[in-house]
């Protein structure tokens, strides 16, 4: 099971790597591995492990400008969208 979601906001990520460098662009790739792993996994992940990834996008977002910063904020608001189906909080 994949939860498109997170599956669509791990590309966005990709994406915006692929126009950066140092140690955004790999910081934003580990946010999309992170972000593939859990589209895959059995369990989803809950409100917490959530909150701390959009907190990273948010402050990678702000460290960007351009496209780049524009493809995290996407990215961010797919982990939202898939947040707000997450029972709990």
């Amino acid at each position: 099971m994949t939860r498109a979601e997170l599956e669509r906001a791990s590309n966005l990520l990709k994406e915006a790597a692929e126009a950066t460098d140092g140690d955004v662009q790999e910081r934003l790739y580990e946010q999309s591995d992170q972000l593939a792993t859990l589209a895959t996994r059995e369990q989803g992940p809950d409100h917490g492990r959530l909150a701390r990834h959009m907190t990273v996008l948010h402050d990678l977002a702000e460290d960007l400008d351009g496209d780049a910063a524009e493809t995290v904020r996407e990215a961010r608001s797919e982990v939202l969208e898939y947040r707000k189906g997450v029972p709990g909080v």
